[in-house]
């Protein structure tokens, strides 16, 4: 049986991953797309190479990022999009789970949970990454911002969908491979904290509308991003009392550079905060 599901996997520069993500696919669904960003090595032919139809996407700094593009100007076979970071594996038993699930489901889109690798190693425990990756093409499209020069990222991170109808969770998780190496993990992560802290600025003179489309855990993070326990309480949470300890020496790591980013964002917002004081 195959899954009336659409693939759409957006990369640049992911031939080290690419492969073994579209082999844990199998044939187990209507439609693979790979959208491309500019890759400069081998991505685009191994997304040929494996059978996956392929968009070019050049992003001009404004709204539409890569997910909301492909969403808008893809043609999809399926009434459902699940999108996959070429870092991610699918597992068999997230596939017998949506078989079993999407015939009939009311639902319009599905979190997802990961089990995560760091510095090379599998983490079972700690706060686990989820993510609001499958739902039906028509339920709606990911957070737009005037994020205009937010930061360099051009596919949509930690934005996430915002859908019109009632959404559920799937209980297999899914494989984050991500073995590039803290030097990757760290410039990423500093982008991001860049990409957080100009949100939470933007969301501090936004209205109470924008607030409410905002998750419960989003509202908490925004809330207390500048306060200086939040760094410092993640940690606790995530290392001590979700566990993360018992991932050994991977595992408070991982939790010691999830306190890092959290303090670069608090930084970025003072420093940006005391500019605008300035006049800068």
């Amino acid at each position: 049986m195959t899954l009336p599901v659409s693939i759409c996997i957006p990369v640049r520069n992911e031939s080290k991953n690419l492969a073994a993500c579209l082999a844990s696919l199998g044939d187990a669904f209507e439609e693979v797309v790979v959208v491309d960003s500019g890759s400069s090595d081998d991505t685009v032919a191994l997304a040929k190479a494996g059978g996956a139809t392929t968009l070019e996407f050049r992003w001009d700094g404004r709204f539409p990022k890569k997910r909301n593009w492909a969403l808008r100007n893809h043609t999809w076979r399926s009434p459902w999009v699940l999108f996959l970071d070429a870092d991610e594996r699918v597992t068999p038993e997230f596939v017998a789970e949506l078989k079993a699930t999407l015939p009939g489901t009311t639902k319009v889109g599905f979190w997802i949970g990961f089990n995560d690798r760091f510095m090379g190693r599998p983490l079972h425990y700690g706060d686990v990454f989820r993510k609001l990756a499958l739902f039906r093409i028509e339920a709606g499209e990911y957070e737009k911002f005037p994020e205009e020069n937010w930061s360099d990222l051009d596919m949509e991170v930690h934005e996430h969908p915002e859908l019109q109808g009632e959404i559920g969770a799937i209980k297999a998780r899914l494989v984050h491979h991500d073995d590039r190496g803290l030097h990757n993990y760290i410039w990423r992560h500093n982008e991001y904290s860049t990409w957080e802290s100009r949100r939470f600025l933007w969301l501090q003179k936004a209205g109470a509308a924008e607030w409410k489309k905002l998750t419960p855990r989003q509202r908490l993070k925004y809330r207390h991003l500048r306060k200086i326990w939040f760094a410092p309480a993640y940690f606790l949470a995530g290392y001590i009392f979700k566990g993360g300890f018992l991932d050994g020496a991977a595992g408070f790591y991982f939790a010691l550079m999830k306190l890092r980013y959290f303090a670069d964002i608090r930084l970025k917002i003072i420093e940006a905060q005391a500019a605008e004081f300035c006049g800068r």
